[in-house]
């Protein structure tokens, strides 16, 4: 069979390419911005890329095309779209490819939550490599240890990120009904993606829809400290529960604790001690603990899930230390929402001390450009010592936002005059950690060499 995906360089997508590609069909893709790494890591694979979505595709690379797997960043109006549909030619969304063409036959294991989720997929499916189950994945991000970010394998296990973004432009739905996990966790849900869910009961909903696909014998792990939560299975629940929280104090109700020294704790007793992880911070611990619960429902031993995350090596872009210069680290984040660039910092004021932390933070979601969250951000940012905030392209006033923190903060429309600023600030035994769910053009490497001079 041969595909053609549309969107193809995102890492969802490019994800569903790799996938469709390992399982023997003919794959060639497009998009607006074909650039590696996503382009290097298709290009291996033998996919044909085409910069853009001239309509013309239909009749040089695409012509012979089965279907056409369409992306969520694509809209009507788009020449390409309009041609498919004006040719009454098959297409889908990936979600629904991935599920009638992979997962039917699986033992899914989905991974939702408004933060985490890259994190938790990563860790679950690490801890399933460790065990010897060889598990499929897709995942949001790239783990250290796999350097891929999806793999099909014949083995019964699919690990899958369960993004609660929207499907297609013709699927409004979130993406994650799409999966019917046998195994779903729940991590946390807030108001997010503010440009598709109008608050956050319309999320709440979409959950709702996710947690009625868990079959009876299917198992939901659920943060039992998240109130938004409790009101999605308020609205009925027809699986097995075990939640997880932070034991403080140790010895609640909930089936899984975490105690601040590293205990945990599975229905009222100890059953093991979490190791150092790669990735630091409370909320990294409690995401450790979450793909525990998972990994426990597919059969493998809480020492099994212990031993192997002692030797995860994390994520791409989750405190991964990109560099360090004259003493001076910089580290990268997709941090992006309040609640996770607060999470963020804490991991890395855990990492290093009293020592200055630079914030760097471009907000360039499409929640935060419409400004939802902007009340929250100056102490979202409290932990660190210094903040610098990218302020192109952004519909209200990150200054004003920022105004409580005083001088410690300044902001720049200029990328240029924004990396003078922090190389005229920064001194050995800083860390500078960035903070973008984009790119950023380049301001890492661009920061690493001006430090270098």
């Amino acid at each position: 069979m041969h595909i053609h995906v549309l969107g193809i360089c995102g890492t969802f997508m490019g994800g569903i390419a790799a996938i469709a590609r390992a399982a023997g069909h003919t794959v060639t893709g497009c998009d607006a911005n074909v650039y590696p790494p996503m382009s290097t890591q298709l290009d291996s694979l033998g996919i044909v890329l085409t910069e853009g979505y001239d309509a013309k595709q239909l009749e040089t690379v695409a012509k012979g095309a089965d279907v056409f797997v369409i992306g969520n960043s694509l809209s009507r109006g788009n020449p390409l779209v309009e041609a498919i549909l004006d040719s009454g030619r098959p297409y889908t969304s990936g979600p629904q490819w991935l599920a009638e063409s992979v997962l039917r036959d699986k033992w899914v294991l989905a991974v939702a939550g408004t933060h985490g989720k890259t994190t938790v997929t990563s860790m679950l499916a690490w801890i399933l490599e460790h065990a010897g189950l060889d598990p499929g994945f897709l995942i949001g991000g790239v783990p250290i240890d796999f350097g891929i970010s999806a793999r099909l394998t014949d083995a019964p296990f699919f690990v899958v990120e369960a993004d609660e973004y929207d499907t297609a432009f013709f699927d409004k739905r979130s993406k994650f009904v799409h999966y019917r996990p046998r195994t779903a966790v729940l991590n946390n849900l807030e108001f997010d993606h503010a440009d598709i869910f109008p608050n956050l009961a319309a999320i709440e909903t979409q959950f709702h829809h996710f947690v009625r696909m868990v079959p009876h014998r299917g198992r939901l792990i659920v943060n039992g400290a998240d109130e938004n939560l409790a009101r999605v299975l308020a609205r009925g629940c027809w699986s097995e529960i075990e939640r997880f929280r932070a034991a403080d104090p140790p010895g609640t109700e909930n089936d899984w604790t975490l105690a601040p020294e590293g205990t945990i704790g599975l229905d009222g007793g100890p059953v093991g001690t979490l190791p150092s992880l790669a990735l630091p911070g409370r909320h990294n611990q409690l995401n450790a603990l979450a793909a525990i619960a998972a990994a426990r429902h597919a059969s493998v031993p809480v020492t099994q899930s212990l031993a192997a995350l002692a030797r995860f090596g994390g994520v791409k872009r989750r405190l991964e230390l990109k560099g360090t210069v004259g003493g001076i680290a910089v580290y990268d984040d997709f941090a992006h929402h309040p609640t996770a660039i607060a999470a963020s910092l804490e991991g890395l004021r855990r990492r290093v001390g009293t020592a200055r932390i630079l914030a760097v933070l471009e907000p360039r979601s499409n929640t935060m450009k419409l400004g939802t969250m902007k009340d929250a951000l100056a102490a979202s940012l409290g932990a660190a010592d210094l903040v610098f905030c990218y302020a192109a392209n952004i519909a209200w006033d990150p200054a004003a936002s920022l105004k409580p923190l005083g001088e410690r903060a300044q902001t720049h429309a200029d990328l240029g005059e924004l990396v003078d600023a922090i190389v005229a600030t920064a001194r050995p035994g800083d860390s500078v950690l960035i903070m973008s769910n984009g790119g950023f053009g380049g301001l890492h490497d661009k920061l690493l060499a001006r430090l270098s001079r």
